[in-house]
C-alpha cells in the first residue's frame, strides 16, 4: 500500500498540499492537462486562470510554492454550482468523488458557523478558482501519485486575528476551527493564519488519522512552501 504523511510544522493551506505532492513527485504537465477537463475556462482554448509552480526555498530548504492567477470573477458560486462543475467535467470518478466530498465537509462547516442552510453558502474566497484549483488538483495528485491512504501529523495555530470577506475573524477562522474538530493542534506563537479552512477541509478528509509517523518505508519526500514567512 502507498501511503501519504503530511507532516505540517508550519501549518496548511490548500496550495501547499499540491506543493508537496508536486515536489514529491507528481507531473505539473499531467496536473494541469487534468484541470483543462474542468469547464472553468473563458473559452474551448483559454482559461481564466494561470498555474504558477516555483521552485524556491524557505529558511534554506528548497520546496515547491503552487499559486493560481485568477482573472477577476464577479460570481460568488455556492456548493451546488460547484458540484455541478466536477459532475460534468471529464475527471475520473475517483477525482469527481473525493472533489465533491472535500466541498461538501467544506459547505457543512461554513454553513454550521454562519447559522444558515448549506444551499445557502456562498463561499467567497474559497469559492473562487483557486481553492477549486486547490482542491480537484489535491484529488488528482492523489490518485495519479497512486496514494491509497493518507497520515497526517498535530496542527499548528497562529496567533492574531485574519482579514476575511466578513470582516476581521479570530484565528484560526471559525470555518476551520469546525473542521478541525477531534484532530490534535497546538499553538505556535506566529501571527498569521497557519492553517486555513480549505487545507483544513482537504486534510480532514482525506487523512485517516492525525498522529505521529507511522511505520513506513520512505520511498519519496516533497515540501509545498506556503506565503507566510517567520
Amino acid at each position: 500500500m502507498r501511503v501519504a504523511y503530511f507532516d505540517c510544522p508550519s501549518g496548511l493551506a490548500g496550495n501547499m498540499v499540491l506543493g508537496a505532492l508536486l515536489d514529491a513527485g507528481l507531473s505539473a504537465k499531467e496536473l494541469a492537462g487534468e484541470l483543462r477537463k474542468l469547464e472553468i475556462r473563458k473559452s474551448k482554448s483559454e482559461t481564466n486562470y494561470k498555474l504558477e509552480i516555483l521552485k524556491t526555498k524557505r529558511h534554506g530548504l528548497a520546496g515547491t510554492y503552487f499559486n493560481v492567477k485568477v482573472n477577476p470573477e464577479k460570481q460568488q458560486r455556492g456548493l451546488a454550482d460547484i458540484l455541478a462543475i466536477v459532475r460534468k467535467s471529464r475527471l475520473s470518478n475517483n477525482v469527481k468523488a473525493l472533489s465533491s466530498r472535500i466541498f461538501r465537509r467544506l459547505a457543512e462547516a461554513e454553513a454550521k458557523v454562519h447559522g444558515i442552510p448549506v444551499s445557502k453558502v456562498h463561499f467567497h474566497e474559497v469559492g473562487a478558482v483557486d481553492a477549486i484549483i486547490d482542491i480537484v488538483g489535491t484529488a488528482i495528485g492523489l490518485e495519479k501519485l497512486g496514494i491509497e491512504k493518507v497520515y497526517c501529523s498535530p496542527l499548528p495555530f497562529g496567533k492574531g486575528k485574519i482579514k476575511h470577506a466578513h470582516g476581521i475573524l479570530p484565528n484560526p477562522a471559525p470555518a476551520t476551527a469546525e473542521l478541525l474538530k477531534g484532530v490534535p493542534i497546538y499553538q505556535e506563537n506566529v501571527k498569521g493564519e497557519l492553517v486555513t479552512p480549505t487545507g483544513a477541509a482537504i486534510i480532514t478528509t482525506i487523512a485517516s488519522s492525525f498522529w505521529d509517523l507511522p511505520l513506513m518505508r520512505l520511498v519519496n519526500s516533497g515540501y509545498g512552501a506556503g506565503s507566510i514567512t517567520y
